[in-house]
């Protein structure tokens, strides 16, 4: 038997032209000694522009579902290219949403200034944090979320992918949340999500380095096209203030019932 990749060696990106954060979130190990099965779930940023070895390489997966979290308006810009047989799925996270868009933070990077004094000081880092807090509590993202995962319970929805924009912060969540259902520590779970600044930050190098050239604080940007620990710290916070606990936030807040949560551990770990 192969033995699998431990360390390092996970949460890697599969090495796309376009989508460089798809990543599969199998592999890591739980605290009681089990491993999240890999090749069953995958997360990963927009699947758009992909080139033909792109989508030789998804094919490969086996996907059968495709799990889109993003706004109507994002997805509008920057529809999914996914290969042949594999099912489409809109889920909405920020249907209810009434802050700042993302369309409207790229907006504003356009406009470096204007950034400073609207996004500087601590304002985009808060704006974030709060953000995360409504990936918990928003009436929208608990009915986004529980869609996807009770997805992800059905063995023949498998392999699934989901994805955001960038793949860092509602499909952050998502995994951080499902990582934590399963028993991954929080240390790991943590690592998983940091590895996004891994693959997003260099691909929007030359974006960052136009915005500070143009006289934006180069901190800023980065804390929009980035992944921050105190960003994923305010929704665990949000959610063990509200629900105690992963668990618990799969059951009262989500509305997954024990069957299904047994039925996600029983068909993702080993």
């Amino acid at each position: 038997m192969q033995e699998l990749p431990t360390g390092d060696s996970l949460g890697l990106s599969i090495g796309l032209h376009a989508a460089h954060n798809l990543r599969d979130i199998g592999g890591y190990l739980t605290a009681d000694g089990r491993r999240v099965r890999r090749n069953l779930v995958y997360r990963s940023d927009v699947l758009n522009p992909l080139n033909n070895e792109d989508l030789r390489k998804v094919g490969q997966l086996g996907l059968k579902r495709d799990y889109d979290l993003r706004t109507t308006d994002e997805i509008s810009r920057q529809p999914d290219q996914i290969p042949s047989g594999v099912t489409y799925v809109h889920i909405d996270i920020l249907a209810d949403a009434n802050s700042i868009a993302p369309a409207q933070l790229m907006a504003l990077l356009r406009d470096p200034p204007k950034a400073n004094v609207e996004l500087g000081s601590g304002r985009i880092e808060a704006m974030f944090a709060d953000a995360y807090r409504k990936f918990v509590s928003l009436p929208s993202a608990r009915r986004g979320y529980l869609k996807l995962f009770e997805a992800i319970a059905d063995a023949a929805a498998l392999p699934g992918l989901y994805h955001c924009t960038t793949g860092k912060d509602r499909a952050g969540w998502a995994t951080a949340a499902l990582l934590g259902l399963l028993g991954v520590p929080a240390d790991t779970i943590m690592q998983d999500y940091l590895r996004t600044n891994d693959y997003i930050l260099p691909y929007y190098a030359a974006q960052i380095d136009k915005f500070a050239a143009q006289g934006g604080n180069r901190e800023i940007v980065i804390a929009i096209l980035g992944v921050q620990p105190p960003y994923l710290e305010a929704a665990l916070a949000e959610m063990n203030a509200l629900y105690g606990g992963f668990d618990d936030y799969f059951d009262k807040a989500l509305g997954l019932n024990q069957v299904s949560r047994e039925r996600l551990r029983h068909l993702l770990l080993e």
